[in-house]
């Protein structure tokens, strides 16, 4: 049974959710707040967390941002009254996957949880066919094609490589732990060390960065592990 961990203010609202989610093949944890977020993440792994904005204390917004800070990958879901464009915008720039109006049909939340979850679920060397082109510095990456170029040239990846790539790419400007980045990209069984990524790091900063000892796009996140920095003007998808 997958584990959703669901933080909404409103008692009724989660105890309502969490009966249905879990006649949906949900087992979901609640939360009145954020105090208890990162024990309870730390303490019962959930697959994916449904926040709600507006909580009292630290708001959806900045948690979610702290999270992605400090390198926690697992999908969200926010949920909000405020339902403006303006809104949305906001909460998937501080990390969100989706963003659902209240007032909503919870089997539209379902559905929501079950496609992040697919996403999430995908192997980490296939081709990522929502990805789309992202372009950086005279590079052009194709993560539906599963293919990296520079003009004519085509420049082949391992599947290592590739997954590794798409995932710091996929997130953009968040800092990621080695410890994530292995199990986003390795899966979490996997029993390699840590410095297999710092090792495949190397390797795309050989490939990619004009001055591998000064990356412009790996970065080094002390402390942390490594995040994506697009150039501005391309952090788009083509």
């Amino acid at each position: 049974m997958k584990k959703i961990l669901l933080i909404d203010d409103d008692a009724e609202l989660r105890q309502l959710l969490a009966t249905y989610l879990g006649r949906h093949g949900f087992d979901t944890l609640l939360l009145p707040d954020t105090r208890q977020l990162d024990a309870f993440i730390e303490r019962y792994q959930p697959q994916l967390l449904v926040l709600d904005l507006m909580l009292p204390g630290e708001d959806g917004l900045a948690a979610c941002r702290r999270l992605r800070a400090r390198g926690e990958t697992r999908p969200v879901i926010m949920l909000t009254a405020r339902d403006e464009p303006v809104d949305r915008v906001i909460g998937l720039e501080m990390g969100a996957d989706d963003y659902l109006g209240k007032p909503f049909d919870p089997r539209e939340l379902v559905a929501r949880i079950e496609a992040v979850l697919r996403r999430a679920a995908r192997p980490p060397a296939a081709p990522d066919p929502d990805g789309g082109i992202v372009r950086f510095g005279d590079w052009l990456f194709d993560r539906g094609a599963r293919q990296l170029s520079r003009g004519s040239e085509s420049v082949p990846l391992t599947s290592g490589e590739f997954a590794l790539l798409n995932t710091l790419v996929a997130n953009a400007n968040r800092p990621m732990k080695r410890e994530r980045l292995l199990e986003l990209t390795r899966g979490e069984s996997s029993e390699a060390f840590d410095r297999a990524i710092d090792v495949q790091i190397h390797r795309l900063r050989r490939l990619l960065e004009v001055d591998p000892a000064r990356p412009r796009y790996l970065q080094t996140v002390w402390g942390v592990g490594y995040v994506f920095v697009p150039d501005a003007a391309s952090d788009g998808a083509a």
